[in-house]
């Protein structure tokens, strides 16, 4: 019985072995996957761009005329302004320098009734033009930057209700806005500039129809947002 009962337990032992050869090898546990994060990519402001921009200027003027007792002292201009932009900007890095122009049509005018001036010394512009650099830091859709350049307008001044006298003055304008990219082609910015026009001077008709030559100084402050649209970086 010992016999059958051994002989019982190896053939037990030899088919389990011969069936675990039979078995394909155990497969490797799989290492857990490594979770990679995604980033956006970093806006590139290089590139060339037109747009739109309107606002408010508001300013001051004066007239100056010692001699036949004309002296306004400083009197306000304000009005509206709209008109389009054009420029160009490069990167390097998270800086960012640029050009740019912009012509606006505006209905800024101011009129004094103080120092002699009789029916009113009128100073008015129905335009605005400024060409400037642009130097600002970048982080990411976001531009902070200065500017400054050139400016110009057609100051006009004259007695209210009467002819006036036009020149083309050129001056400086220097400022400082910040500019968002909401859209891959797309920029949103508002800005501040302060503008110097200069003096001129003028001859109208004044203190019993005699023409009198006049000292004419004008400030200018504008306030304005645009939206711009820029081309693919180059």
């Amino acid at each position: 019985m010992k016999r059958i009962l051994w002989a019982g337990a190896f053939a037990l032992v030899a088919g389990g072995q011969a069936l675990a050869a039979d078995l394909p090898p155990p497969v490797a546990p799989r290492a857990p996957a490594t979770y990679v994060p995604t980033t956006a990519p970093v806006y590139n402001w290089s590139g060339i761009y037109i747009g739109a921009n309107g606002g408010y200027t508001f300013g001051t003027s004066s007239w100056s005329n010692p001699a036949i007792g004309i002296a306004t002292g400083n009197f306000n201009t304000n009005g509206y302004l709209a008109g389009g932009t054009i420029g160009a900007n490069y990167q390097w890095g998270g800086a960012v320098l640029g050009v740019e122009g912009d012509w606006d049509w505006s209905n800024l005018n101011g009129t004094s009734n103080i120092g002699g001036c009789g029916p009113g010394c009128e100073t008015k512009a129905d335009w605005l033009s400024t060409v400037r650099g642009r130097a600002g830091w970048a982080l990411d859709r976001v531009l902070l930057y200065g500017t400054g350049g050139a400016a110009f307008a057609p100051i006009q001044a004259g007695f209210s209700g009467g002819p006036f006298q036009s020149t083309t003055q050129v001056g400086w304008t220097a400022g400082a806005g910040l500019e968002f990219a909401f859209a891959p082609n797309w920029t949103a910015k508002a800005e501040y500039l302060y503008a110097d026009l200069g003096s001129f001077t003028c001859t109208t008709n004044c203190v019993g129809g005699g023409a009198a030559p006049l000292t004419v100084k004008f400030t200018d402050n504008i306030v304005r947002a645009g939206i711009n649209f820029k081309f693919n970086p180059w």
